[in-house]
């Protein structure tokens, strides 16, 4: 009793009695029950199918009474169609709930990349405003060939303005100091008396 009660510890789970069932792996029978599911739902199963019934209610009733395994009521059969029918539909069902996993599943995926995508879409969005708010006040081809265009024309006009004012301006008349000089110098700046000959080169006399 004392080693009974030894061996049963509160601080560790206790060990499941009963009949042990064997184990197997969900995901290897629930792709065997979806393949059945898919065969049972092509036109190559009911074809199948009906061939064998045929074959079955003709040999039970053509054959020899001492051959017949299924005689007339066909009991067998309609216990082997019981069967497969009990089997199929939970296979049926199976195959359906993994089928809607996946589209649960594919369906998150997809939840999840739209709502990356319009992440993405309103980040692309508020980056092509910045950049049209930041080419607003960048010069543009237009705008450089207008401003260009626009100070030809004030050059050009200023050109002719300047050539027009040469053409109106008369021809300065030479200076006296300028033969006498030689080299076109300008005349020197002093008083005009008789020392260096001013007035007899002049024609005219000193004033007394």
């Amino acid at each position: 009793m004392a080693d009974q009660r030894r061996t049963e510890r509160l601080d560790q789970p206790r060990e499941p009695r009963g009949v042990k069932l064997p184990r197997f792996d969900p995901e290897a029978f629930g792709r065997w029950s979806e393949g059945i599911a898919r065969g049972m739902g092509t036109a190559n199963f009911i074809v199948y199918m009906t061939v064998v019934i045929a074959l079955w209610f003709g040999w039970n009733t053509l054959a020899p009474a001492d051959l017949r395994f299924d005689p007339y009521t066909f009991t067998f059969l309609t216990l082997v169609l019981s069967l497969q029918a009990s089997y199929a539909a939970p296979l049926i069902l199976l195959a359906q709930n993994r089928q809607t996993d996946r589209d649960r599943v594919a369906l998150e995926e997809d939840r999840r990349r739209a709502t990356m995508q319009k992440a993405d879409t309103e980040y692309l969005a508020r980056e092509v405003a910045a950049l049209r708010i930041a080419l607003g006040e960048v010069a543009t081809r237009d705008f450089l060939r207008s401003e260009l265009a626009r100070l030809a024309e004030e050059l050009d006009a200023a050109a002719q303005r300047r050539q027009k004012r040469e053409l109106r301006q008369p021809e300065r008349p030479v200076g006296r100091g300028e033969g006498r000089s030689g080299g076109g110098e300008p005349p020197l700046d002093e008083p005009r008396d008789d020392l260096d000959g001013d007035y007899v080169r002049d024609g005219r006399r000193p004033e007394g």
